[in-house]
């Protein structure tokens, strides 16, 4: 399984850039994180952004790309800390472990990981047409599979692993959370149940 993050370079340490460029990059990441914690992420706008950092909308779409990449960007720290902690970590999250027990770790530290980000993780997933396409979306499922495979399953795993990675998905938690008021210990024991369930098998 090869490695895919979220952003380029994000776990072999930051792309080389200017210091001037890094500077006015902190700067525009550090304005955004302080209109995230005031209005929210729907607060969080291309245009907020540069009155915030005194700079024009252009500078930001050129750094960023777009409002999708901004988010990614935000989130990629965390997201690659992620990665690390269950490509390489201790177990049962990392190797070492039963492929079962890694999955369920996986699953039960993805919802906490949603919950603690909220909104971010969701945006950063962007458009319905992109978002499984997202770096860090296509290595989450990817690692499922192989987790999957580990335990013996040859009914497409592939397929399982596309179906059990929407159960993580994170506007489908939040909703759980804040509509449902469910606690996050029940969606963990949930999906607990539901990979114990997969890999036994009828």
């Amino acid at each position: 399984m090869s490695f895919i993050p979220l952003l380029p370079g994000s776990l072999s340490g930051p792309v080389p850039e200017r210091s001037d460029a890094a500077r006015n990059r902190q700067r525009l990441l550090d304005a955004a994180r302080e209109l995230i914690a005031e209005s929210g992420v729907d607060g969080l706008t291309m245009d907020a952004l540069a009155e915030r950092a005194g700079v024009g909308k252009g500078t930001i779409f050129r750094r960023f790309g777009s409002r999708t990449g901004l988010m990614m960007t935000l989130l990629s720290d965390s997201e690659a800390a992620f990665q690390e902690r269950f490509m390489f970590g201790p177990p049962p999250l990392g190797p070492g472990a039963r492929g079962v027990d890694r999955l369920i770790a996986f699953g039960v530290q993805r919802i906490a990981f949603v919950l603690e980000h909220g909104d971010l993780a969701a945006a950063a997933e962007g458009s319905t047409n992109s978002r499984y396409e997202v770096p860090a979306a296509v290595l989450a499922q990817r690692h499922i599979e192989f987790l999957l495979r580990d335990e013996g399953m040859d009914a497409d795993p592939w397929l399982m692993s596309m179906a059990l990675s929407a159960t993580l998905d994170p506007d489908r938690l939040l909703h759980a959370v804040r509509v449902h008021k469910l606690p996050p210990e029940r969606l963990a024991a949930s999906w607990r149940e539901l990979v114990t369930r997969v890999v036994r098998g009828p």
